[in-house]
């Protein structure tokens, strides 16, 4: 008798007890085929573990001395699951009854798809824009730079955000974020899992990537909703934009080659002249300035890498 789940649920978790409660709870009581649950605890400090060992036994609790990253974390999720399909889930979300059997209704109904994104919502229903293109050299200099003061519609910001799409309707995407994502487990393990030098971001856009390269197709599916409280794990990253920058700088070398690490770090210069002339402005004016030996350190080691 094979009593292998249909679906494994897998949770990277880091100090967020309040938000893996509320999840685990939509989650016990949301419409889905035989399942486990897998949480990876990242080295909390808050009681997350205990509470999990405390209030649910029936989950599969992997517990890490310290924090190991997200795409380490997931990876370990990802290894341990035993399901056909694959759900990596924040913990800052809460699980609409219906959405899980929809997602997963329709990768069994459309096999040439490798993984299925819901659409997420704040508090208020409305829905959350999260869904993008992929970057491209391009977006580099648009995105994160003055360009994107200077030219807040240009063509590029339109395409990378998909400005002429208002993501209230399903269809083909690029790279969903990975905070909801339903993938195929065989697909995990023909294109292989997060790619651990992403520690944090852009793991889920180089994973979208390469199922695209192995000609799977992704889909948006709007009718799955999930509430999603933006930033309730990440923000509490102290080095959060240095770890974006390194991150984004470590895809670039991936995917652009050289010249795409000499073409981010250029335009990351850009940007930092850009700040530097704000701040000179601001102070020949008399007003506050930021101290500048935190953000040149930061720079340096960008520089470095």
């Amino acid at each position: 008798m094979n009593d292998a789940p249909v679906l494994s649920v897998v949770i990277p978790s880091w100090n967020t007890k309040d938000y893996l409660a509320a999840c685990l709870s939509t989650l016990a009581a949301a419409e889905k085929p035989a399942s486990e649950v897998i949480v990876v605890e990242n080295g909390s400090r808050d009681g997350s573990c205990e509470y999990v060992r405390a209030e649910h036994p029936e989950v599969r609790l992997l517990a890490n001395a310290e924090n190991e990253g997200f795409a380490r974390g997931s990876n370990q999720g990802m290894r341990a699951a035993r399901g056909r399909y694959v759900l990596l889930l924040n913990t800052d979300t809460e699980v609409a009854p219906d959405a899980l059997a929809k997602l997963v209704r329709f990768l069994e109904e459309h096999p040439e798809y490798g993984a299925v994104a819901p659409r997420l919502v704040h508090k208020d229903g409305t829905t959350q824009r999260t869904v993008q293109e992929f970057p491209s050299l391009k977006t580099a200099l648009f995105f994160s730079t003055p360009l994107e003061r200077w030219f807040p519609d240009s063509r590029e910001l339109r395409r990378y955000f998909m400005r002429d799409w208002d993501q209230e309707s399903s269809r083909d995407i690029d790279q969903p974020p990975a905070a909801v994502l339903l993938l195929r487990k065989c697909v995990l393990d023909e294109v292989g899992l997060f790619d651990e030098e992403l520690w944090l971001f852009y793991n889920d856009v180089d994973l979208a990537k390469r199922m695209r390269a192995a000609g799977w197709k992704t889909r948006y599916l709007a009718e799955a909703t999930v509430l999603h409280h933006v930033g309730g794990s990440t923000s509490k990253f102290a080095d959060f934009v240095a770890t974006w920058q390194r991150d984004r700088l470590r895809y670039y070398r991936k995917h652009h080659g050289r010249f795409g690490v000499w073409w981010l770090k250029a335009c990351v210069t850009l940007t930092l002249l850009d700040w530097l002339a704000t701040q000179l402005t601001r102070r020949v004016r008399g007003r506050p300035v930021e101290p500048l030996g935190p953000m040149l350190a930061g720079y340096r080691t960008f520089l470095a890498q």
